[in-house]
């Protein structure tokens, strides 16, 4: 496990950027922490640093972003999926494939659907209102 502690927005892209240089096709990362925490400042940094150039959003009622890319990366927000069914009309396990990189945030609603290697990026509050504490694991040992 590494962790890094952020006091920005700029501090949490820096940390992104750093964390995706190390991503590959077939990666899903699932975030934990909550709202506001930063979790989609943190794809923003991830996508810009895998050089794709769109506007970063939370997906939260789209349910996934699409951002292209020479490896594809989808953003999903699973906060209203509630049930074995809602995930599966998301068409979430279509996405996952070796030219895919899926961000998920809210991870926690479809935990024992994750694959194996799956790279948790917890996200907590740190001793002031702006400071995360940001714990990377998991993905086959490189975190």
């Amino acid at each position: 496990m590494k962790t890094f502690f952020s006091q920005s927005e700029n501090d949490t892209i820096a940390v992104a950027c750093g964390f995706a240089s190390e991503l590959r096709g077939g990666d899903v990362v699932a975030f934990r922490g909550g709202m506001g925490m930063g979790k989609t400042v943190f794809v923003r940094g991830c996508a810009c640093a895998l050089g794709v150039d769109a506007d970063v959003s939370s997906p939260t009622f789209s349910i996934v972003n699409d951002y292209g890319g020479d490896i594809n990366i989808y953003h999903f927000d699973m906060y209203r999926v509630e049930s074995w069914d809602s995930l599966y009309s998301t068409g979430f396990f279509d996405y996952m494939n070796d030219n895919s990189i899926l961000f998920i945030e809210w991870s926690e609603n479809i935990e024992n659907v994750l694959p194996e290697n799956t790279i948790y990026v917890n996200f907590t509050r740190g001793e002031n209102e702006n400071e995360r504490r940001i714990e990377i694991c998991g993905g086959d040992g490189r975190w």
